[in-house]
C-alpha cells in the first residue's frame, strides 16, 4: 500500500488545491463559516515560506494535505514543527496516508535539527485521538490552550495603559 501513496510538498501553483482541501476540512470540523483565507493570501504564504503544506497522492489522485510551521523553545533552544492542519478524504482513509503524512512529517523535523511535533485535534474526533496514539502520539494534558480573539484582541490593542 505504501508505495501507492506520494507524499510530496506543495508548490505555490497547488493553492487552489489546497485552498480547497482546507474548505474540505473546514466542512468536515463543522467550522465552514470559519474559513476567510483567500487564494491570494494563501498563495503568499505559500510562496513565502512562512508556512509549508506537504500533499499526498494516491493512485495519481491527490487526497490530502498537511500544513505545518515551525515554532521555537525558549527552554530548548530548539525548533520544533507545529502541524496546523492534516485533512485526509474520507473515501481514502485507513490506507495508510495519514501515516505517511506524519513519517514525512518526522523526517522534515529530524532533517531540519528539530526535536518534537505538535498538533491538536478536536475533543470530539475520537478516531483521530485512537489514530495518534498508535502512532505513539500523546495528548499533553498540563497545558491548557488560550486564546485572545476577536473583540477582546481589539480592545486590549487599543489600551494605552
Amino acid at each position: 500500500m505504501c508505495q501507492k501513496i506520494i507524499i510530496r510538498i506543495a508548490v505555490p501553483e497547488d493553492t487552489v488545491l489546497v485552498l480547497q482541501f482546507i474548505r474540505e476540512l473546514a466542512e468536515y470540523e463543522h467550522l465552514s463559516e470559519s474559513v476567510f483565507i483567500t487564494e491570494e493570501i494563501l498563495y503568499e504564504w505559500i510562496s513565502s515560506h512562512r508556512i509549508e503544506v506537504l500533499v499526498a497522492e494516491y493512485q495519481g489522485e491527490t487526497v490530502g494535505f498537511a500544513l505545518y510551521y515551525f515554532t521555537y523553545s525558549t527552554f530548548r533552544g530548539q525548533s520544533g514543527i507545529y502541524i496546523e492542519d492534516l485533512f485526509v478524504r474520507p473515501q481514502f482513509r485507513s490506507l495508510g496516508i495519514g501515516t505517511s503524512f506524519f513519517r514525512e512529517l518526522a523526517r522534515i523535523a529530524q532533517s531540519r535539527g528539530c526535536f518534537r511535533l505538535d498538533w491538536m485535534v478536536l475533543d470530539w474526533n475520537n478516531n483521530s485521538i485512537a489514530f495518534y496514539k498508535k502512532l505513539g502520539g500523546h495528548p499533553v494534558d498540563d497545558w491548557t490552550t488560550f486564546r485572545l480573539d476577536g473583540k477582546a484582541l481589539e480592545l486590549l490593542a487599543e489600551k494605552t495603559c
